[in-house]
């Protein structure tokens, strides 16, 4: 876990650690992480375009923005057994019902139902 400023808390994958120690001896920021070209905080915009560039790159044609990040973490989330009371926690939502959107059926999910009648003896 990882606190954000504001207080809030995000996970930090601990295969990232190595890189973020490189950038941070190589950038030396001086009060966010990531900093803008004149240091500070990112501006919407600044991060709109990181973004946007980062699908270029990547070669992903579907459309996507900041917050289908955002959701795309909330999905996997839910997708691997996260209990809903923990993403309603990291993505800071004050009401269940906004984190519940989440909840949505993916074939993903469907597919990794297993019969109860695997489990048996028959």
């Amino acid at each position: 876990m990882t606190k954000l400023t504001g207080g809030r808390y995000t996970l930090l994958a601990e295969k990232i650690l190595p890189l973020l120690r490189e950038y941070n001896k190589k950038y030396r920021p001086e009060e966010y992480l990531f900093e803008g070209e004149g240091g500070g905080q990112y501006s919407e915009r600044s991060m709109q375009t990181v973004v946007k560039e980062a699908l270029l790159r990547a070669n992903v044609k579907k459309y996507a923005t900041v917050h289908t990040l955002r959701h795309s973490f909330a999905t996997h989330l839910v997708e691997n057994g996260t209990d809903l009371r923990y993403i309603q926690n990291l993505l800071g939502h004050s009401s269940s019902k906004t984190t519940e959107v989440y909840t949505h059926v993916t074939s993903k999910s469907l597919n990794g139902i297993k019969s109860p009648l695997d489990n048996s003896d028959i």
